[in-house]
């Protein structure tokens, strides 16, 4: 019994419970796959031979026992710092005190001094009841309207397919009508707008000025609804000369109807990426001559590859309004996303993935509530938010408590983001949609910057890889020429992430810093290319985590920046590092304590290689 649970446990944090992207290669179809894992020879056949390029394992070496003791010092000594200064007996508590709120647990205080967090730890109960009506009520509108097949017709068959789509999409635009009434009030008239604009720029323009006009139109959108307030129904109305009083009512009571979340635009970014993703997908679409890719390829449209169903075009027909309309709001993935692209939604709503299996979406509901009870952990013992807020005297701090302070916040800004991209795709499964994973690694296990972009709002990444970084061909620093283009191609990767994020200077700051922490790595690694050092690999592995302590550290400070309070925080925490021998002190045994987790870091990934797993970040 002892055994079976703990196996179930383990099962539980296993990648393939996360994401059966992380064990399944792109161009391998998930069935597929998962027969070929059980013999040696169907491994191989199916892209899936062992560890290739893994190193022999070193949990058991003297050198990780070491390694261990080091963290059973350091662990308990990172959450007693932050800890010790939100307890009531320090001297500096009344300071911030009244930023904490009645908390539940072990009669603590809890920090939800941030608002975002407030507003999402809040609306959790909501996110559950949808979560539980919303796939209930799609039973019941299939019951009403039911796929009707001819008898002995199989249910993957083209025509069940087309069937499956309708009883879908049909359901999905009449709910997240519903939705966005419920959400938006009369906003909602807005959002039909715009996505109507979207539709003609993307339908009616010549197909060489789509991209061009797609990217333009929506940028324009993500600037200025935040200019203009979310687009009041009244600055409208005052444009048009002598309008009446009673014209200047109406608008001044439906800018008062604006439902659950009456700051609509607020989280519209999400939306302005499927937008866009229509767009594009269609684009690419008319570019197609002949018959279906899937016909030329030989496919089987029921057990498509990620790749083929994202890459792969829809049938003209279903690039209609009414299918763009349900998959721009899709209730699930409607508010934050996963993103999820125009055709593989389409392709999914033909056919349910075969990943979606009712044991793994159990398992992955299960940690869902274990990573919302974490949050809860760190914000009744870690008022990191509160200290920030409360604007304090930062000299009275010492360098080690200002350190994990910032350190701590950026896992509390980890956690906020979490928690709701994990629950919503928990929905998206529960309601037969399998959206890709935001979160593949905790913030704490990266040491690349290239690797952490990679894991962190992944979805968000292999987005603006598919519409950004290769249509503007990728990178390439082999000559001086090619590198600054590529540069340039960052730049407007992570420019474009900054201005989604918001139209702030201090995000700007943060993708110009991304950037240019980008770079040292990439020269890096033509500099010490691995193949040099084959005959050399412990020497090579600690090269490397000398170069990945440095990156920790980088990365810190641009996301000390870009989300931890900007410039000001930052050099207030480096201030404090260099402040005297205490300050130096701890910044060296920092490094030397990341130097410990960077070769566990490697070691995680080495295991993964050792199971056929190379997730490249």
């Amino acid at each position: 019994m002892g055994g079976g649970i703990l196996g179930f446990i383990r099962s539980i944090y296993q990648l393939d419970t996360l994401d059966t992207r992380f064990t399944t290669p792109s161009s391998v179809p998930y069935k597929l796959a998962a027969e070929a894992k059980k013999d040696p020879v169907g491994a191989q056949e199916g892209g899936l031979s062992k560890g290739k390029r893994a190193e022999r394992s070193k949990w058991s070496t003297p050198e990780f026992y070491l390694y261990y003791l080091v963290f059973l010092i350091v662990i308990p000594y990172m959450f007693w710092v932050p800890f010790e200064v939100s307890r009531e007996s320090d001297p500096r508590y009344p300071k911030f005190q009244r930023y904490l709120s009645d908390g539940w647990m072990l009669g603590r205080k809890v920090d939800v001094s941030d608002s975002q967090l407030r507003t999402i730890r809040g609306k959790i109960p909501h996110i559950f009841g949808l979560l539980v009506v919303q796939p209930l009520l799609r039973r019941v509108w299939n019951l009403f309207k039911p796929t009707r097949l001819e008898p002995g017709a199989s249910e993957t068959s083209p025509r069940a397919a087309e069937a499956r789509l309708e009883q879908r999409i049909s359901f999905d635009a009449f709910f997240g009508t519903i939705l966005l009434t419920a959400l938006h009030g009369t906003s909602g008239l807005k959002i039909l707008g715009l996505l109507w604009l979207n539709y003609q720029v993307a339908t009616r323009l010549p197909r060489k000025v789509v991209p061009w006009a797609t990217w333009i139109f929506n940028l324009y959108i993500l600037v200025t609804m935040k200019v203009y307030d979310g687009y009041r129904f009244k600055t409208f109305v005052n444009l048009i000369p002598f309008a009446p009083d009673s014209l200047l009512d109406l608008a001044s009571w439906m800018d008062n109807q604006q439902g659950l979340l009456n700051r609509w635009h607020i989280l519209f970014n999400i939306t302005i990426l499927r937008l866009i993703s229509f767009n594009l997908d269609y684009a690419w679409m008319t570019d197609r001559q002949g018959g279906s890719p899937i016909e030329k390829k030989q496919l089987d449209p029921a057990n498509l590859s990620e790749r083929d169903r994202v890459g792969t075009p829809a049938p003209k027909n279903n690039y209609s309004f009414r299918n763009y309309f349900a998959y721009a709001i899709y209730a699930p993935l409607y508010l934050a996303g996963p993103i999820l692209t125009f055709n593989d939604y389409i392709s999914q709503c033909r056919y349910k993935s075969a990943s979606i299996e009712l044991s793994r979406t159990v398992k992955y509901g299960i940690r869902c509530l274990l990573v919302l009870l974490a949050m809860e952990f760190v914000l009744h013992f870690n008022y990191a938010n509160a200290i920030s807020n409360a604007r304090p005297d930062w000299s009275s701090y010492t360098p080690a408590q200002i350190a994990l302070l910032s350190f701590f916040k950026l896992h509390i800004i980890w956690l906020k983001l979490l928690v709701p991209w994990r629950l919503f795709r928990f929905w998206a499964l529960v309601d037969g949609i399998d959206p890709p994973e935001n979160m593949l690694r905790c913030v704490s296990d990266n040491y690349s910057t290239l690797s952490f972009w990679r894991s962190w709002h992944r979805s968000f990444y292999r987005w603006t890889l598919r519409y950004i970084y290769i249509p503007l061909g990728g990178s390439n620093f082999k000559t001086l020429v090619s590198a600054a283009y590529s540069t340039v191609t960052y730049l407007a990767v992570f420019m474009f992430v900054a201005i989604w994020h918001d139209v702030d200077f201090q995000l700007l700051v943060w993708s110009w810093l991304i950037v240019a922490f980008f770079l040292p790595e990439i020269a890096a690694g033509y500099l010490f290319p691995r193949r040099k050092w084959e005959g050399r690999p412990t020497a090579y592995r600690v090269l490397c985590c000398v170069g990945a302590v440095g990156n920790v550290l980088m990365m810190i400070s641009a996301n000390v920046v870009g989300f931890g309070g900007g410039v000001d925080a930052m050099k207030a925490l480096w201030e404090g590092l260099f402040r005297g021998l205490s300050g130096i002190s701890f910044l060296t045994g920092s490094c030397l304590a990341l130097f410990v987790g960077i070769q566990v870091m490697f070691e995680i990934r080495q295991s993964e290689l050792r199971k056929g797993i190379d997730l490249k970040c």
